[in-house]
């Protein structure tokens, strides 16, 4: 049986978000790369899974200005263009991390 995911701290910047994890990896997400990446309902077509989002209409300089753990398998992110809904469930943001290691 492995362990659950688990995040040991989570720093916010300009540029993205890094996270390093309880394994002791660390992963750094673009912040325009992650709120591209929102699966709330806003973003993501329920039924369909269809994009609902323009990639072309999120600010090249959003930012996330702040976060909330949500219990003890996501994060929900307080976006710069006030977008706020989205929960970002642990495997899924190690499965978006684009390092070298995860990418290969």
């Amino acid at each position: 049986m492995t362990a659950p995911l688990a995040v040991e701290s989570i720093e916010l910047a300009d540029e993205g978000v890094s996270i390093l994890w309880s394994d002791g990896h660390a992963s750094f997400y673009a912040s325009k790369y992650l709120r591209i990446n929102c699966g709330c309902a806003q973003c993501v077509e329920e039924w369909t899974n269809r994009r609902l989002l323009d990639p072309a209409t999120v600010d090249a300089n959003i930012r996330a200005e702040d976060y909330l753990p949500i219990g003890k398998y996501a994060l929900q992110f307080l976006w710069s263009d006030t977008h706020y809904t989205g929960i970002y469930p642990f495997e899924i943001l190690r499965k978006l991390c684009q390092c070298g290691e995860c990418a290969a």
